[in-house]
């Protein structure tokens, strides 16, 4: 199975761009895992398994040491047997992640991936990569705890260099590492396979016009250049699974890893430079409200700026404040004593207040960023920052939550899954579509455009842009549409697709002076 995976991965990843392959080659990778957890799992190991606890410190792996291992005393044989059946049929129990959530951590992968297929933006398709990378990771490794979660990052690398000889000792004895058929038999499969393939497709290549342009889209570049960019995906694709096979196999034991608690501060250490932090936090947000009541002619007799300047200057500043600020709720949690009744509830209203606050600050940073988005024109990046504001104040709910219950072992694993929410969502209302709504709107509302930034979206920006009249249209689109490639089948794109059919009932006029002019 992981053999077929890999060939469908780097056969179907026959281009950078979003489209349909990337989903084609998860797809296959995430069976082929789930196929060799399956068989990991209905196969009880005859002898102790040689994991990756190595590399962490020792845990619950000494219930089955002490199971595997023979002992003098006669008398209590079956008090072990329980641990080690436990530890063989729940893999919860070896440090592995539960299954809830291993398919919870792989869903969203193949959501992340599966962006690529209905967007274009190659800017939001590489973000979502990178997040399937670390929900990928986790689904195969687990990781609970802050610092489980970041030894999980370091280990597919790992995974990979040792799962060579676990898959050289499966091939000596005839048998694949996560599978109980014979490599000959597996050969020969592959090869009958490729042969009655490659037998009726010509066959039926010669006789329909439309299934030969079917079949050369499927059909890799046999090209010098295509064989050697396939066979370096082949071992790229091919790598990362046997990793994962390995860790699936062999989960590693991340329960144990958890930082020692520190010492407790004396009460006036952390109390005092809270206090006077809710202080000044306060004193800022009335400065907020009386801004927000005030309105722009407040801000113009007191700052001497309009209050589009005025929401400009101070976003990012606020941004900062909102991030820094979960790092100091972090600390003092830690480091506040909670051994009495007094020490708990000033914990909550202390740590409670701050965070109330803070999420005041954060409505201020996103009311700015809409004021100075309406002013200057929407952008990707004012659009993704103020996805993390919102990431951030959401963050801040669910720190509110744990401050309340004095507990936060849920929280990490929710601050992944919410950043993977708040991707997936930025990529459900179509980022660059949006953009260009908003400033088409704003050009027929005052006449400002600014084109050379419009022409420069993907192709998900087209029906939006297609709205403005002649000759701004023209400018905006007819980069996009010379830039719009063809795909195949593996490059199939639904933007990119909704992009043609839209460009082609439009005639398109395009200036000689659209490089020059930023605006009308």
């Amino acid at each position: 199975m992981l053999t077929a995976a890999t060939v469908v991965g780097a056969s179907a990843l026959t281009m950078v761009r979003p489209g349909l392959g990337w989903l084609v080659a998860a797809l296959a990778g995430t069976a082929a895992l789930v196929t060799a957890a399956l068989n990991t799992t209905a196969t009880p190991p005859t002898t102790p398994t040689n994991t990756l606890t190595a590399a962490v410190p020792p845990g619950p792996t000494n219930t089955t040491t002490t199971a595997a291992t023979p002992t003098a005393t006669p008398a209590p044989p079956a008090t072990p047997a329980p641990p080690a059946a436990a530890a063989t049929a729940r893999p919860g129990a070896t440090g592995a992640p539960g299954r809830a959530a291993q398919v919870a951590w792989a869903a969203a992968t193949i959501a992340l991936v599966a962006v690529g297929t209905v967007r274009a933006a190659g800017w939001l398709f590489a973000l979502c990569l990178l997040a399937a990378a670390v929900t990928g990771t986790l689904a195969v490794t687990g990781g609970r705890s802050p610092l489980g979660m970041l030894v999980a990052a370091t280990l597919p690398p790992a995974a990979t260099v040792r799962a060579l000889p676990w898959a050289v000792r499966g091939l000596r004895v005839g048998q694949p590492a996560t599978s109980g058929i014979a490599v000959g038999r597996i050969l020969t499969s592959l090869a009958v396979s490729a042969g009655l393939l490659l037998l009726f497709g010509l066959l039926f290549s010669s006789a329909d016009a439309v299934f030969e342009n079917l079949v050369t889209g499927l059909l890799p570049d046999v090209s010098s250049v295509g064989v050697l960019g396939w066979l370096a995906r082949l071992a790229l694709i091919g790598g990362a699974l046997l990793g994962g096979a390995f860790l699936v196999s062999r989960p590693p034991d991340l329960e144990g890893l958890r930082p020692t608690p520190p010492r407790p501060a004396h009460r006036l250490e952390w109390t005092l430079p809270l206090v006077l932090l809710v202080a000044l936090f306060s004193v800022f947000v009335l400065v907020q409200l009386t801004v927000l009541f005030g309105g722009a002619g407040h801000v113009l007799r007191t700052a001497g700026l309009t209050y589009a300047q005025y929401a400009r200057g101070g976003f990012w500043q606020l941004l900062a404040v909102t991030a820094l600020t979960l790092l100091v709720i972090a600390i003092a949690a830690r480091r506040a004593p909670k051994a009495t009744r007094a020490d708990r509830l000033l914990v909550r209203v202390l740590l409670g207040t701050l965070t109330g606050l803070t999420l005041v600050i954060v409505a201020s940073a996103l009311y700015r960023m809409q004021v100075y988005a309406d002013a200057y024109g929407a952008t990707r990046l004012r659009l993704v920052v103020a996805t993390i504001e919102l990431w951030l104040g959401l963050l801040f709910v669910l720190v509110g939550v744990a401050v309340v219950r004095l507990r936060a072992d849920w929280l990490p694993r929710l601050v992944i899954g919410t950043a993977v929410l708040a991707l997936l969502g930025l990529a459900l209302v179509n980022p660059d579509r949006l953009i260009a709504d908003r400033n088409v709107d704003r050009y027929l509302q005052t006449g400002r455009l600014d084109v050379t930034y419009l022409s420069g979206l993907s192709a998900d920006a087209v029906p939006a842009l297609a709205r403005l009249p002649e000759p701004m249209r023209g400018c905006a689109l007819g980069q996009i549409a010379a830039e719009l490639p063809s795909d195949g089948l593996w490059g199939m794109n639904l933007g990119r697709d909704r992009a043609r059919r839209e460009l082609s009932s439009i005639p398109l006029t395009v200036r000689a002076d659209c490089n020059g002019g930023r605006s009308w």
